[in-house]
């Protein structure tokens, strides 16, 4: 809130200032302007008595409300139902008697009452609208894509930096190159590919390589998630999907990468809601914008999963995801490429060889590799040393698959008869070696 109040127009924020002013003023007036005559306030049947026993000197009747003052000029103060027989007992006790109209709230008072409601509506009115100027149009925003465009002030990331999935790359470097030179392949009758699906598992590198073709593309590059699209309200999903492709035609041609696609594109039918589920509505609209009667020319679609199982037939058929491109667990070769790329900026001892890594790691993905060389890093400046050697990635490695040493469970080579404590908390002998 301080911070929206900082953000505000100066005029804005003056006019709030002397409003608040003003009703500040009016309520200081009011309080010191009341009357400092102090009453005392008796019920009705009191003051009945009084009258009787001829205790009242004088009263003033306002509305129902009764002022006077007792024989012994005491003030007092009640409050009269409707009683026929009151001024007749009053003169019949001889107090003298005075009227007033009933009382009324200073002009002042009443225009600021009319007036209120109509001001906190303008105040809220300004209030919401300047919240619109200031974020952005967030609070008018449910509708709008966010898909976020890569500029060049970001790091760019290049198909150099990729490694270990030659056959991937060569896939997507004819869609770049389509992008870049279109007429070299409409001269023979071929058309732009609509999409490209990256499928693989966790970690091979699809969302590496779909910031490295936007950095090779040099086109407009749009990056979203699948889970941005859905929202708790109903039909955001389906107008972010129009917006998204309403932009993408504007800065035609341009690639938009969806990452993990499986959150919009599961099977339809599968959800509670039945046809008129959100998620569902969101991906009809996805379909049309990729091969309906518009479709966006221009604009390639290409998003990453590791489900490819739960995804829709129809989002999968040729004229929407028109290739499908595999990123699988990189082989021996393409271990050691990757480990080179995460290598460049370290220095490495000149015992390093990033072939034995290479084989020493089967199964791991590009992300497992980067992981792995981190960690080695980070052992050998835990140790104050100049270069990581060799050794430090083999501690890396086992860390990494069989996580941290335990030093308190290792067996001198001397042996040790004394009782110890087990995973199971009981004790266990650990026999001479």
């Amino acid at each position: 809130m301080a911070e929206e109040w900082k953000k505000m127009n100066p005029f804005y924020k003056n006019m709030a200032l002397w409003l608040a002013i003003v009703l500040v003023m009016i309520l200081l007036f009011n309080l010191f302007n009341q009357p400092k005559t102090v009453q005392e306030k008796i019920i009705y049947s009191e003051f009945r008595t009084a009258l009787e026993n001829g205790q009242i000197k004088e009263v003033t009747i306002q509305g129902h409300n009764i002022y006077g003052k007792f024989t012994n000029n005491k003030e007092f103060k009640t409050f009269a139902p409707d009683d026929s027989d009151l001024v007749k007992d009053l003169r019949k006790k001889g107090v003298r008697i005075s009227a007033k109209p009933k009382e009324q709230s200073p002009w002042y008072m009443n225009v600021l009452i009319s007036w209120l409601p109509m001001i906190v509506l303008i105040g809220i009115w300004i209030f919401f609208m300047r919240q619109v100027q200031v974020g952005g149009g967030k609070a008018m925003s449910f509708g709008k894509s966010r898909a976020r465009l890569l500029n060049e002030q970001q790091p760019k990331i290049t198909f150099e930096d990729v490694a270990g999935i030659d056959e991937a790359k060569d896939e997507l470097e004819e869609i770049i190159e389509f992008l870049k030179d279109p007429k070299k392949f409409t001269n023979l009758g071929g058309r732009i590919p609509k999409g490209a699906l990256l499928i693989g598992p966790p970690g091979t590198g699809k969302t590496l390589l779909a910031r490295a073709i936007a950095g090779e593309a040099g086109v407009p590059f749009f990056s979203i998630s699948g889970s941005d699209f859905v929202e708790m309200f109903v039909g955001v999903g389906a107008a972010r999907v129009r917006d998204l492709f309403i932009q993408g035609k504007r800065h035609a041609p341009c690639i938009i990468f969806i990452d993990e696609i499986d959150a919009v594109g599961r099977h339809r039918g599968a959800g509670l809601g039945g046809g008129h589920d959100e998620r569902e509505q969101t991906l009809n609209q996805l379909l049309v914008e990729l091969d309906g009667f518009e479709a966006a020319e221009g604009v390639i679609l290409i998003a990453a999963t590791n489900r490819p199982d739960v995804l829709d037939p129809a989002l999968l058929r040729p004229g929407r995801f028109d290739r499908r491109i595999i990123v699988p667990l990189p082989d021996v070769k393409g271990r050691e490429g990757i480990l080179r790329v995460h290598t460049k900026k370290l220095p490495l001892a000149e015992d390093v060889r990033l072939d034995v890594i290479a084989r020493g790691t089967p199964g791991f993905s590009g992300a497992d590799l980067a992981n792995l060389v981190n960690e080695a890093a980070l052992l050998a400046a835990r140790q104050n040393k100049d270069k990581v050697e060799m050794i430090d990635f083999e501690q890396a490695k086992d860390k990494v698959l069989m996580g941290k040493e335990r030093k308190s469970l290792m067996i001198s080579p001397q042996g040790d008869n004394s009782p110890k404590r087990n995973s199971f908390g009981t004790d266990s002998a650990i026999a001479n070696g």
